[in-house]
């Protein structure tokens, strides 16, 4: 399908709305139905229908056939934020006693998800590198009902064999889920290579503005109808009409702006790789990865997401240079029009930083809509300064 009609026409019935070119916000949480049967039929099997804007509704609706058509998949659930993405999901497919795989520092509540909501409910967890499939093969046993993955990650950005896990889980009768958030559609599509269901952070590249927080989940029809009729209409955790109509505003310009920050970053990160201050840069597509050859095979682009390790770097070095920054914001997420920072030690007690762990001094950059000479220079004075 192509990328202009999928963002530009598909699910806009236009003739349905006074042949309105932007779609309107439904703003409703209920819907009238015309006889008995109709409204019985709504409630036996509200996946096929709008019933109660807690489910479906029309804005979310046309939000939903574009986020699956992007991702090459069945169908789509949007949802209020991106962990919940990932939340109702796990619930949904799993039970008490059955084990999940997941690839090791994976997105910060994604770990409280696993580590701390999920024994709760008699579920556990290992943890493995996931850039070595047979750390991955080795952890399943016959209560394994989930592998998990990020890729790539978004903070050290390690790579995972997408169609080498799908084998591996298929082998063995368990579902697989990925945070493609880094990539986004345009730059990766996981279920190209097998994976069964596939979550973003919908509030990053997808809305694009740093206006809006939802997630979204791609899969096939079966898989989705059975998350949505338990667990996505008990918890609660759908998109409101607005978000939903930011985020088809935001997809307009996915392209474009991806293609710009994509190619922003690359001249931001050649800058950093030159510079004497600077011990590494972590990227997917830097020379230095070991999986290098994987991440060009699965990724077309990287997007603006990146770390940093300053030369001899230690506690005083790395919040002299984060605090000396006058144009890129430090905040979190990333994914918006604005360039941001986020230091890893911001997250640890000054008493628990050690200079030696190579988390802890992590830098993460996201590279904006800024020229890149503008960024350039605010990195260039805050590194004048350590």
């Amino acid at each position: 399908m192509d990328l202009s009609y999928i963002l530009n026409e598909l699910g806009e019935e236009r003739e349905n709305y006074f042949n309105a070119i932007a779609p309107p916000i439904i703003q409703t949480s209920n819907f009238k139905f015309n006889t008995v049967e109709d409204f019985r039929a709504a409630l036996a099997d509200e996946y096929q229908g709008n019933l109660y804007s807690r489910g479906f509704n029309p804005t979310i609706d046309i939000l939903r056939k574009k986020l699956a058509a992007l991702d090459g998949a069945e169908d789509a659930l949007v949802f209020s934020s991106g962990i919940a993405a990932i939340t109702v999901p796990v619930l949904a497919l799993l039970q008490s006693g059955d084990e999940v795989v997941c690839v090791e520092n994976p997105y910060s509540w994604t770990i409280k998800l696993f580590k701390e909501f999920l024994p709760k409910f008699g579920i556990t967890t290992t943890f493995v590198d996931g850039t070595d499939l047979s750390q991955i093969e080795n952890a399943i046993n016959h209560k394994t009902k989930l592998i998990y993955l990020e890729s790539p990650n978004t903070f050290s950005f390690d790579v995972q064999n997408l169609e080498g896990v799908s084998k591996i889980a298929k082998a063995n009768g368990i579902l697989t889920m990925i945070d493609n958030s880094y990539c986004s559609p345009l730059y990766q599509q996981p279920i190209a290579y097998g994976i069964d269901l596939v979550a973003q952070s919908a509030t990053k590249y997808l809305a694009g503005h740093s206006d809006v927080v939802a997630g979204v989940v791609t899969g096939k029809k079966e898989l989705l109808e059975k998350i949505f009729n338990k667990e996505y209409l008990n918890i609660g955790a759908a998109l409101a009409p607005q978000n939903a109509w930011l985020l088809l505003r935001g997809l307009r310009t996915l392209p474009i702006r991806l293609e710009k920050i994509s190619d922003t970053a690359d001249k931001v990160i050649a800058y950093l790789n030159a510079h004497p201050k600077v011990e590494r840069v972590l990227h997917p597509f830097s020379a230095t990865n070991k999986d290098l050859a994987l991440a060009k095979a699965q990724m077309k682009k990287c997007g603006g997401l990146f770390s940093i390790v300053l030369k001899d770097a230690d506690l005083l070095k790395i919040e002299t240079f984060c605090n000396g920054l006058k144009h890129i914001s430090m905040a979190v997420s990333w994914g918006g029009y604005e360039s941001l920072i986020i230091p890893a030690c911001a997250g640890i007690s000054k008493a628990d930083f050690d200079a030696n762990n190579n988390r802890h001094v992590l830098i993460r950059i996201y590279v904006g809509l800024e020229e890149a000479e503008y960024i350039i220079a605010d990195l260039e004075q805050a590194l004048s300064k350590i």
